[in-house]
C-alpha cells in the first residue's frame, strides 16, 4: 500500500513539473513572438499583441496556480534574452506573474466556465481577466521604468496605454483559442467542412486586401467574424480574428495600406482600437451563439419529456417518471469554479 502511495505521489510530483517546465515554454515562445510585432511608442518598444499574458491566464484556467512558477520562469526567460535581468527586474517579473493569476482570481470568483459559453463569461474574460487585471503587468512594467530613468515621467502614460491594452489584447485573442486547443472550449465541429473551406478561402483572401490595400478597408473583416461566430463560434471567430489581428500589426509596422501617412501615435491607436473591435466580436458573440444554443437544447429536452408524457396519458398509462438529475458538486478543479476536469482525474 505505501509502495503505491509513494509511486501516486511520484506520478503526480512529475505530470506538475511537466506541467510547469510546458507552460514556462510556450510563455517563452510566445513571448518572442510577440516581440516580431513590437511597434516604437516614445522611444520605447511596445507589442500591439502580447501572447503570453493569454498563455499565461489560459494555463492557469486549464491547470489551476499551481502552474505560477512556469509563468514567472517564462517570464525571466524572456527578459534574459532582451537584456541581463538586474535586482530592480523583479518587480516587472512580480508583475507578469501576479497579474495573470489575479485575473484567474476574478474569473474564479465570478463562476467563470472555461468553455465561455455564455454571456457572462465573455464579459468576464473581457473586463476582469484582461482589461482589469492586465493594469498590474502595465504599472509595474512602465512605473520600473520610469523609476529607473530609463523613461521619463511624462512617457508614462502613453507607453503605459500601449502596455495595459497589448497585454489585455494577448488575454482577448489568445486565451479563448488555447482554451479551444486545449479542449476544454467545446468540440470543434468538422461535420460543415465544406462551409469551413470557404470561410477560410474568403478570409485568406479578404482580410489581406482590407488591410494592404490603401484604401482602408479594414471594416470589410467584420462580416467575416460575424460569419465565423454564427457557424463556428469560439474555434472559427478566434482564429479569424487573430489572423486579422496579427496581419494588421504586421502592416502597422511597416506603415502601409491602412496605415499609410499616420504619425506613431496614431498607428498606435488606429491598430489598437481595430484589434479590441475584433476581439469584442469574436468573443460576445460566439459566446451569445453557444448560450442559445444551450437555451434551444434546453427547451427541446423539455418538450420531448412532455411529449412521452403526453403519450402515457392519451394511451391511459401512468407517465414515466422523470429522469433524475444528480446534482454534482464541483470538484476544485471543475470549470464552476474556473479551470477544467481534465479526463482521468
Amino acid at each position: 500500500m505505501a509502495t503505491v502511495l509513494v509511486t501516486r505521489r511520484y506520478r503526480l510530483y512529475s505530470e506538475a513539473v511537466l506541467r510547469t517546465l510546458a507552460v514556462a515554454a510556450l510563455y517563452y515562445v510566445a513571448g518572442r513572438v510577440g516581440l516580431l510585432g513590437g511597434l516604437t511608442v516614445e522611444g520605447t518598444t511596445v507589442t500591439p499583441i502580447w501572447p503570453p499574458t493569454g498563455v499565461a491566464v489560459a494555463a492557469l484556467l486549464v491547470y489551476g496556480v499551481s502552474v505560477w512558477p512556469g509563468i514567472a520562469v517564462g517570464s525571466l526567460l524572456v527578459i534574459a534574452s532582451l537584456t541581463t535581468p538586474q535586482p530592480a527586474t523583479i518587480f516587472t517579473l512580480a508583475g507578469n506573474t501576479l497579474a495573470p493569476i489575479c485575473a484567474w482570481l476574478m474569473l474564479r470568483k465570478v463562476g467563470f466556465q472555461v468553455g465561455v459559453s455564455r454571456v457572462r463569461d465573455g464579459l468576464a474574460l473581457v473586463f476582469l481577466g484582461g482589461l482589469g487585471a492586465m493594469l498590474i503587468s502595465a504599472t509595474a512594467g512602465v512605473g520600473l521604468q520610469v523609476v529607473t530613468g530609463a523613461l521619463g515621467t511624462g512617457e508614462f502614460w502613453s507607453v503605459w496605454l500601449a502596455w495595459w491594452v497589448g497585454d489585455a489584447m494577448g488575454v482577448l485573442l489568445v486565451t479563448p483559442l488555447l482554451l479551444v486547443l486545449a479542449g476544454v472550449a467545446g468540440p470543434v465541429e468538422f461535420t460543415r467542412w465544406k462551409e469551413m473551406l470557404c470561410l477560410g478561402l474568403a478570409v485568406v483572401i479578404i482580410v489581406p486586401l482590407a488591410v494592404l490595400g490603401e484604401l482602408s478597408l479594414l471594416f470589410l473583416v467584420f462580416p467575416l467574424l460575424i460569419w465565423a461566430a454564427l457557424r463556428f463560434q469560439l474555434a472559427g471567430s478566434m482564429v479569424c480574428a487573430l489572423f486579422a489581428s496579427v496581419l494588421t500589426t504586421f502592416e502597422a509596422n511597416t506603415q502601409q495600406g491602412a496605415f499609410l501617412g499616420l504619425s506613431a501615435v496614431e498607428v498606435m491607436v488606429k491598430l489598437q482600437a481595430f484589434n479590441g473591435a475584433a476581439a469584442l466580436t469574436a468573443l460576445m458573440l460566439s459566446a451569445m451563439v453557444a448560450e442559445q444554443r444551450a437555451t434551444r437544447r434546453s427547451v427541446q429536452d423539455a418538450c420531448r419529456e412532455l411529449a412521452e408524457v403526453l403519450e402515457h396519458l392519451a394511451a391511459g398509462e401512468s407517465p414515466p417518471d422523470p429522469p433524475v438529475r444528480h446534482a454534482v458538486r464541483p470538484r476544485p478543479d471543475d470549470t464552476a469554479t474556473g479551470t477544467a476536469t481534465r479526463p482521468g482525474a
